[in-house]
């Protein structure tokens, strides 16, 4: 014998987890937590660190477009970094 499982279609049939992980921080959370996380030297250098790895890195015209979509959203990653940092900064 063999039972079927209805599950709804679309959204509603993913399971949101049970992780615990409490509800999803507000933008200005966010903002100040990666402001205290990357303030003082070492968050200066860490953010230069990923400026250099994707910001400041251009691919050669042979990279395969694979690793341009890579780079494209590693950089996509750092400047929202960047930009969480900055409004944490201000306040």
């Amino acid at each position: 014998m063999t039972s079927t499982l209805s599950l709804p279609d679309g959204w509603d049939g993913l399971d949101p987890g049970a992780g615990g992980a409490g509800p999803p921080a507000e933008p200005d959370d966010a903002a100040l937590l990666f402001a205290r996380v990357f303030r003082g030297d070492d968050g200066r250098r860490a953010l230069g660190v990923l400026r250099a790895l994707t910001l400041d890195r251009a691919l050669g015209p042979d990279a395969p477009p694979d690793a341009l979509r890579h780079l494209e959203g590693q950089r996509a990653l750092v400047l929202h970094l960047l930009a969480l940092v900055e409004r944490g900064r201000a306040g």
